[in-house]
């Protein structure tokens, strides 16, 4: 009972934390750069942490576009999508885009990125704590500043200093895009040149942002 305590006074004490600092390292830095030295290669890890206002406005609504377009409405959960995900699951099928932008905050920042009931059971708990105390803004510049976005590349300014060769507040919308298309397998696919498959998705983000429209934060 001690130990269950403890861990909630912890966990909600470096949410709140995390609400006013930079994420300096999360799980999965470190689980990459171990996988990286046992394959033999060297240790890579660039993550510069910045700003929302250092971040180009067409890569924030790029990544809302592409990952999760009910982000500003939802409460960390998207209902429909988690029930579609279940009604595939029972024929056999799989559908991406379940995860809200909120979900795969609290697993970047919190834990580990392999699948279980255990994990995904703290990735609802970690969801709800940052919807809690954290705004919307914040948790997108979390996202934004922890989300892979290539081989030891971690957020955005990393990503578009290693892809592209500039800061993320310069980034143009095409190359915002580019950025996006590469969240789902960010070891696999290459922002720049992209692939066909990568530019389909890049042309597909586009229309999204521009259905979308611009991001209004609110304090909610």
């Amino acid at each position: 009972m001690k130990a269950f305590l403890w861990f909630l006074l912890l966990s909600i004490a470096l949410v709140i934390l995390y609400r006013f600092v930079p994420v300096p390292l999360t799980p999965l830095m470190v689980i990459r750069a171990v996988e990286q030295k046992t394959e033999g290669k060297k240790a890579v890890l660039k993550h510069d942490w910045i700003s929302m206002e250092n971040m180009s406005p067409h890569l924030q609504l790029a990544v809302v576009s592409s990952e999760d377009q009910l982000f500003l409405s939802h409460r960390g959960f998207d209902v429909q999508a988690i029930e579609k995900a279940m009604e595939n699951n029972k024929k056999g099928k799989r559908i991406k885009g379940a995860s809200t932008i909120s979900q795969q905050t609290a697993k970047n920042v919190f834990l580990w990125p392999n699948r279980s009931w255990i994990r995904k059971g703290f990735e609802v708990y970690f969801t709800f704590l940052i919807e809690t105390f954290w705004d919307k803004e914040r948790i997108l510049e979390v996202y934004l500043n922890s989300v892979e976005m290539g081989p030891g590349i971690y957020g955005a300014e990393a990503a578009s200093q290693y892809w592209f060769h500039k800061s993320a507040k310069n980034l143009s919308q095409d190359q915002s895009a580019a950025l996006a298309a590469i969240l789902p397998n960010p070891l696999r696919y290459k922002a720049h040149p992209p692939s066909n498959y990568i530019q389909q998705r890049k042309k597909w983000i586009l229309r999204q942002m521009n259905n979308l429209g611009t991001l209004r934060f609110k304090e909610l």
